[in-house]
């Protein structure tokens, strides 16, 4: 490419679950998310060549909205405000199946950790512990509470 011609050419994708359009360009990649992504997971989301391999390893890919390798593919575009909208960081189990199966040795799980923590730190909790039944909070182990809180809230 010439010095003047950009890294990304402008694309148009087709969301298939909403059918609207997203252009993608340098102007709307969001490099300051991609960095804070690879400095709180220590991984380069770029690596990823979208196999599938993970999504077909991960045992709660049936619950999730959106597979991880959907989820790192908006992460290579910087798309900050899709992948935040997205369940997927938070129904991942964190079990290492994807990272044992990468063939390009990405640890996807941290990618989800460190999506978790970029959404915490925005202060949005995924669960309110003040909203939560008192039935529930007495029912439940105080281990299964404190796990919850953890992952879970800011």
């Amino acid at each position: 490419m010439g010095k003047n011609r950009s890294r990304f050419l402008p694309i148009t994708l087709y969301e298939t679950r909403e059918n609207m359009p997203i252009e993608i360009s340098d102007k709307t990649i969001k490099r300051e998310f991609i960095e804070r992504l690879a400095k709180l997971s220590g991984q380069d989301v770029y690596k990823c060549f979208q196999c599938g391999t993970c999504a077909g390893a991960c045992p709660m890919s049936g619950h999730m909205d959106s597979v991880p390798r959907k989820v790192m593919r908006m992460a290579q575009l910087g798309m900050e405000e899709r992948v935040g909208e997205t369940r997927t960081c938070w129904t991942c189990a964190s079990c290492h199946t994807c990272t044992v199966n990468c063939p390009r040795g990405i640890d996807i799980a941290r990618v989800m950790e460190a999506i978790r923590l970029l959404t915490l730190r925005k202060n949005v909790n995924l669960v309110e512990p003040s909203k939560l039944p008192a039935e529930t909070v007495k029912e439940l182990p105080q281990i299964a509470l404190v796990s919850c809180f953890r992952k879970l809230t800011s």
